[in-house]
């Protein structure tokens, strides 16, 4: 499929934390987190596909953020298992989506999108690293340290940096495989979603596995978001030093120097809407005027994700996130950005998107 001319799509909200808060499932802190699902209740993930369907979101993303082997090893399952697994994630997704036309003849399949969700290296170690990027040789320069000192920059080692990055390559190209050899899986995907994406050197190592495998992946449109927790970009250009600029992390999405595939979409998800704004500013700053590429928005709920506690804030009795995303949408819009796709990450559920369908469609 191809994005339509002037589409906006909503999409859905946070998976793990919805199947957690709404069902009542514990998979927070453990290797798999929402993929563990994908073997321990099916029925109740379709059934959260199906609650985001209902409050409007025509973009389910699978349950496969956190799903590679390296996550199912450590959770103790085969690489058979692990692949069968991460494959029915795309099944379920696509059963919730066939049930909801059943019971919505006016609505048909081709109107409902199923992405891929493909987080970063971090979402696969533990503790998870994909908002802090600490990723251990050969990923990264160390790693992640509770007693010294953290770091995401090789600094001035050029080789380290060049064997992270095709290291990182080798670990996309691998999880997209798992997909791509079955046609039945494959057939179904509508998207790709590689999100909240840390480093730069990781985005570039996305591309680098998205050309290795062109002839496989160009028919469908995939995307690029990034993560800024509490408004900063998590990598740095040397160890302690400045982070990344939005308008850096977004060049290195977009740069055609490099002869390397442009994703479809570009964003941010993984948070906190407050910060959004002057992102995408940043964002729109290298676009040199050229919407050609859809936009993807997916700001966590709530208070926001607090790095000191690993823990999410409760919201502000007067949080306007439904209202304040939608305008934020519309504003987009009106500044060219012609095909968008928005909804929520973390702590956002059925009801919130079905807040933000509502606040997009008054005038």
């Amino acid at each position: 499929m191809t994005m339509l001319k002037d589409t906006i799509l909503l999409s859905d909200g946070g998976l793990g934390t919805t199947l957690e808060d709404h069902f009542h499932l514990p998979i927070s802190h453990t290797p798999l987190w929402s993929a563990r699902i994908i073997l321990d209740a099916p029925d109740t993930l379709q059934q959260a596909h199906l609650a985001f369907l209902e409050a409007g979101s025509r973009v389910l993303l699978t349950a496969t953020y956190q799903g590679a082997f390296e996550s199912f090893e450590r959770a103790g399952y085969s690489r058979e298992i692990a692949t069968e697994a991460m494959r029915n994630a795309v099944h379920i997704a696509d059963q919730a989506r066939h049930q909801f036309c059943k019971e919505h003849l006016d609505i048909s399949p081709k109107d409902i999108h199923i992405a891929l969700s493909l987080g970063p290296f971090g979402a696969v170690l533990a503790p998870m690293q994909d908002f802090g990027g600490i990723y251990p040789p050969p990923y990264g320069p160390r790693a992640y340290s509770d007693s010294e000192e953290n770091t995401t920059s090789f600094g001035n080692d050029i080789e380290g940096k060049n064997n992270s990055i095709k290291a990182l390559t080798r670990f996309h190209k691998d999880r997209l495989r798992i997909f791509t050899s079955d046609k039945e899986t494959w057939d179904k995907v509508d998207f790709i979603a590689f999100e909240t994406v840390p480093l730069v050197r990781e985005v570039e190592a996305i591309r680098q596995a998205i050309d290795d495998m062109k002839d496989i992946i160009s028919p469908k449109p995939w995307w690029i978001t990034a993560t800024f927790p509490n408004g900063e970009y998590p990598e740095t250009r040397q160890p302690g030093g400045d982070h990344y600029t939005a308008s850096e992390a977004a060049i290195a999405m977009i740069r055609s120097d490099d002869n390397m595939p442009i994703p479809n979409g570009i964003g941010i998800n993984c948070t906190a809407l407050k910060y959004i704004p002057e992102l995408l500013k940043d964002f729109e700053r290298v676009m040199d005027g050229n919407k050609k590429l859809f936009l993807v928005l997916h700001p966590n709920g709530g208070g926001g994700f607090d790095l000191s506690t690993q823990a999410f804030r409760e919201p502000e009795e007067s949080d306007r996130w439904a209202e304040d995303l939608a305008s934020l949408v519309k504003e987009a819009k009106e500044r060219n950005w012609n095909e968008i796709i928005f909804g929520g990450c973390c702590k956002t559920g059925p009801g919130d998107i079905k807040a933000l369908g509502e606040a997009f469609s008054e005038e």
